[in-house]
């Protein structure tokens, strides 16, 4: 007769998921949805535009550095105008900023995905350098706020779209990809590099209140964009293999079985325990609802995972 130790083991095995086979490492065609990517193109194309309309009122107005490509765009653009008197457009900047992230893109992220990001960098500084100068406010704090705000926003609605603004985000999904961390403060501490450099050429008024900007636009993509943030899930169920299989189906992580006893009844009940992304973490618990309407959920935010995670590829 097996102890508990071994029953436990069993129980971990069978209900423990193995990714999905990508087809034995070879290279998948770029495919295309009329439907899915036309979706797609319509909402990276708007958020382009909201990033280019961003750049041309709040970023000039209130003389701000957005950080990342951007922002080194931007700070490339004023010291050639200070100090050669030079004007430089945007687009040609930008696009050669962009060239070594997008190769990183290409070969490590996903072609699709570099595609659709590469029409959001040509469309957005191509609007940059047509979209007039337009004057909201002229109150700085309140640029560095609402603008950050419109950033993220617009960031957000790339990512979800999978795709991104360019730049330094290729190196966070990089980085959140290969290493399943949230990178996205990583990104931050780089952009109050270039930041500094702004200070120290520039003036230290406009970098401080910049980095109230990025700070602000960091904090909206946490919030909208949970791909690579963590949720631990306990569930107490009497359908532990049925919701195992749920989960599998739906998010492609696996989970394990363990044995409980309830301290009021003393009845013998199965926990479920699996760790999914943020963004599954909503649908997750509804279809395990669905499987089991008397299931008991416990949703913990995760702060550092290790070992084996499944991500689902980028396109």
């Amino acid at each position: 007769m097996p102890d508990n130790t071994e029953i436990l083991f069993l129980k971990y095995i069978i209900c423990e998921a193995v990714p999905p086979d990508t087809g034995g490492g070879k290279e998948a065609p770029v495919k295309f949805s009329f439907k899915e990517d036309g979706k797609r193109l319509i909402v990276i194309c708007i958020a382009a535009v909201i990033m280019a309309a961003n750049i041309a009122t709040f970023v000039r107005i209130g003389g701000l550095y957005p950080g990342g490509a951007t922002g080194l765009t931007v700070l490339i653009q004023r010291a050639a105008r200070l100090f050669f008197h030079i004007q430089i457009p945007y687009t040609p900047i930008n696009l050669l900023l962009n060239a070594i992230p997008v190769y990183i893109g290409f070969r490590y992220i996903g072609k699709k995905f570099t595609l659709y990001s590469c029409l959001v960098i040509v469309l957005t500084g191509v609007l940059t350098d047509l979209i007039p100068q337009y004057a909201v406010t002229y109150d700085t704090l309140l640029i560095s706020v609402f603008g950050g705000i419109i950033s993220g926003t617009a960031t957000s609605l790339c990512l979800l779209m999978n795709a991104t603004t360019g730049g330094t985000d290729f190196i966070a999904i990089f980085l959140s990809e290969k290493k399943g961390v949230d990178s996205w403060n990583i990104i931050l501490g780089i952009n109050v590099v270039i930041l500094s450099a702004a200070g120290l050429l520039f003036g230290w008024d406009k970098a401080l209140y910049s980095i109230i900007f990025q700070y602000t636009s960091t904090q909206v993509l946490h919030i909208l964009y949970q791909k690579y943030q963590r949720k631990t899930l306990f569930i107490v169920t009497d359908h532990p293999t049925e919701v195992c299989e749920a989960i599998w189906k739906l998010s492609g992580h696996g989970a394990t079985i363990l044995d409980g006893k309830g301290s009021y009844e003393h009845a013998t009940r199965s926990i479920v325990y699996s760790v999914v992304s943020s963004a599954e973490s909503k649908k997750v618990i509804r279809t395990v609802r669905e499987t089991d309407p008397q299931a008991f959920i416990n949703s913990i935010r995760t702060e550092q995972l290790s070992g084996r995670f499944y991500n689902k590829p980028t396109d």
